[in-house]
């Protein structure tokens, strides 16, 4: 598989398959929601377009980056999302990073988000779909985020069925200027398991994909075939 790996800025055309990769918090968050109920996640381009959805939809759950604020529901962080029972619900989603990316690439022919905690879902969906070339979008840091980058390594590295040791990548993410930030409080809307939680290696086993619904960005986990022999090796 051919991959690339670009920041949001770098995005000129819209690739045919992309992985949109936001480790800390925005696709861990994601994962959380479904994993607890939620049927969809509504992908909003602005804090104002996401207190609008809340508006016209009171029983959809609103999510936003940074501190609590009036309109929303909750905030990005898994360590809080795991205590709410979101069974059935609509979730709407505002990011500073993993939202961008994802509507980035809305006109690719398949859009996935992921994180590491369903990195392996996400890599036999790929290979499922035998998906040739893959552009992985590093959402964080303007492209430099190294936690976002060793998650999509690993992905591809995973796609292509090799042994592959988790732990390099792991480290590399546990390292990075984001986990630092959330361990050190310096990101507001936090809890203190949030940085565990976003290591914590293919947790849930679903992928998750976006698509356009006109005239939303809506995200949707996708349940994949077991790993055959060969590709779990």
């Amino acid at each position: 598989m051919d991959s690339r790996y670009l920041g949001i800025a770098e995005l000129v055309e819209a690739p045919s398959v992309a992985v949109v990769v936001d480790v800390m918090r925005a696709f861990t968050v994601a994962a959380w929601a479904f994993a607890q109920g939620a049927e969809a996640i509504v992908l909003a381009e602005s804090l104002d377009e996401a207190l609008a959805h809340k508006a016209r939809h009171p029983d959809w759950v609103a999510l936003k980056d940074g501190p609590p604020a009036p309109g929303f529901d909750t905030v990005n962080s898994p360590g809080l999302l795991r205590s709410v029972d979101l069974g059935g619900r609509t979730v709407v989603q505002k990011t500073t990073a993993g939202t961008v990316g994802a509507l980035a690439v809305k006109e690719a022919s398949l859009v996935l988000c992921a994180g590491f905690v369903v990195a392996e879902a996400t890599a036999r969906l790929l290979r499922t779909r035998g998906c040739a070339s893959v552009t992985f979008v590093v959402t964080g840091e303007d492209g430099q985020a190294d936690e976002d980058l060793a998650c999509a390594q690993y992905i591809a590295r995973r796609v292509a069925g090799a042994g592959t040791d988790a732990d390099e990548f792991l480290r590399r993410a546990a390292a990075s200027r984001a986990t630092a930030e959330l361990a050190e409080g310096v990101r507001q809307g936090a809890h203190p398991d949030d940085v565990a939680l976003c290591l914590e290696l293919d947790r849930f086993p679903f992928a998750m994909v976006a698509a356009w619904e006109d005239p939303l960005m809506v995200l949707r986990p996708c349940p994949v075939p077991p790993p055959t022999d060969e590709a779990s090796t």
